[in-house]
């Protein structure tokens, strides 16, 4: 291997696209970030412009290779990692998106999930594709812009339109596009995030497709996580091979270095994400986790996971900034919340989007309670940032008792894990060792070993793990009766944000 080769990793997130390029040791090279629109056309209705999507992309690759002053010659392979859930459709002659990208957060398809759920319920599908029917999945949101965008049913049976996770939206532009006869493929992971794929046998289930009104010629491909699908067409990457793509959450899983069964990382972005590697086995979950694929290398057997999906993390920090004014930029959270010793009492509930796992109710929503007159802005923020840890203390639970397998320390990873205080109290509400790797942006990371390990970069998997380094570990502090405590409160604001939607209440 030449000394001066890289690997370049897309990541295209929910609030931003970046590019990143990586070494042989798994460090950071280069970073070029750009942030996308985030659209709010309706009370719980959120979009993106995959247009937007594809120029910042082509704008970070270069912004990255820029900055390390590299070429495609030093490019070995490119990965890419993506926001799951967020469903494109375009049309395959001309690709030009039929509406905008409909974000995992949107809650418009709760009418269709309630109709596809009727008599059977919302584990209708469960036992095929691991997910309960819920508004985050992507085939419900395909049905959607099918039955409301003038044509687009027609075109979608006339095998004129193509849908796909934004991973599949930037590898067929990648791969030459409509000029040039872009690869249409997706891998098992965000195959998975679809409620279309059956889990057993990694293909599409026809029936839940037609079930769902989706001709089947839309979708991609489903590949292994780490091959060659194709090379960059027109563009500074010609020529460069295309051989990693895992969704976000199971990039940072692999990135964590998390290859051994029973082991579990939590990442800290727009929502939090949990992720316990099950092995080569799938575990059904009885206490609102998801069963997924965890990543496939090539051939190999596909190793599954139980995922816990929490909506609304850092981006209550964002909200606390620019709805309310509060903070002027995300790190001024932590120096207001250490400008008192607890919450006051005040508990903040942050179900903009219904509550995700472990409860699963799209009637929730937003609530801060336990207010008294003592409580300040500081009592605030401070409990803007125990939400997250008490939301993530649900999910481990459910982890645990789903598993069998009480876990013994957490690996975390993401933007937040930079909030020392909230790394603290995370690790004092669930009583276990909280640990942070030398290279928090796991999930580009995770990305680059997939494509890196398919063209002979990695050798195997034994060179992630010896990459692997701990930076930071946080051990709990706090007596068992105040955790408890803390969490029987949780417990009883989240009580309060239930039922709150009803048939007038958007």
């Amino acid at each position: 291997m030449a000394t001066k080769t890289y690997i370049l990793s897309i990541d295209q997130g929910t609030t931003s696209t970046r590019a990143m390029v990586f070494d042989h040791s798994g460090s950071v090279v280069s970073v070029d970030q750009i942030e996308h629109e985030q659209i709010f056309p309706r009370a719980g209705w959120v979009e993106h412009d995959p247009i937007e999507i594809w120029n910042n992309t082509r704008e970070v690759i270069g912004g990255a290779l820029g900055k390390a002053n590299l070429n495609s010659k030093n490019i070995e392979a490119v990965g890419i990692t993506n926001q799951r859930e967020t469903a494109v459709v375009w049309e395959k002659a001309t690709g030009k998106p039929v509406y905008n990208a409909i974000v995992w957060q949107d809650t418009r398809t709760q009418k269709i999930v309630d109709e596809l759920a009727g008599d059977e319920g919302p584990d209708r599908y469960k036992a095929v594709c691991g997910l309960p029917l819920a508004t985050y999945f992507s085939g419900p949101k395909v049905k959607w812009i099918l039955d409301n965008v003038d044509g687009a049913r027609e075109k979608a049976e006339a095998g004129e339109l193509l849908f796909g996770n934004t991973d599949t939206w930037l590898l067929w532009n990648l791969t030459g596009g409509a000029e040039n006869d872009g690869v249409h493929v997706t891998d098992v992971t965000n195959a998975s995030r679809t409620m279309l794929m059956n889990l057993a046998d990694l293909t599409w289930d026809e029936s839940i497709a037609s079930d769902m009104g989706i001709p089947v010629s839309m979708l991609p491909e489903i590949r292994s996580c780490s091959e060659v699908y194709g090379e960059c067409k027109p563009g500074v990457l010609n020529g460069t091979p295309i051989a990693g793509i895992l969704g976000d959450q199971q990039a940072a899983t692999f990135g964590q270095a998390c290859l051994e069964k029973g082991t579990a990382k939590n990442t800290y972005g727009t929502g939090n994400f949990m992720l316990l590697n099950t092995g080569t086995e799938q575990v059904p979950s009885e206490n609102g986790l998801l069963t997924t694929t965890c990543y496939k290398l090539g051939d190999e057997p596909t190793v599954y996971a139980l995922e816990g999906s929490i909506a609304v993390t850092g981006s209550l920090v964002q909200w606390v900034r620019d709805n309310l004014g509060m903070i002027s930029s995300a790190a001024e959270i932590e120096e207001s919340a250490k400008k008192v010793d607890d919450n006051g009492g005040a508990y903040f509930v942050p179900a903009f989007s219904g509550l995700f796992a472990p409860h699963w109710r799209s009637d929730a929503r937003g609530a801060l309670v336990g207010l008294t007159r003592f409580v300040n802005r500081h009592h605030i923020a401070r409990a803007v940032l125990e939400s997250t840890a008490f939301q993530t203390r649900e999910v481990l639970d459910a982890m645990n008792a789903d598993s069998g397998v009480p876990l013994t320390e957490l690996r975390v990873d993401g933007g937040m894990v930079v909030n020392e205080t909230l790394m603290q109290f995370q690790a004092d509400i669930l009583g276990v060792d909280v640990v942070r790797p030398k290279v928090a942006e796991t999930t580009a990371l995770g990305a680059a070993y997939a494509a890196g390990l398919a063209v002979g970069y990695w050798e195997n998997t034994d060179d992630i793990t010896e990459n692997w380094g701990e930076d930071k570990r946080w051990s709990p502090q706090m007596d068992e009766d105040e955790r408890e405590r803390l969490y029987r409160n949780w417990k009883k604001a989240v009580a309060k944000t239930l039922d709150w939607v009803d048939d007038d209440v958007d």
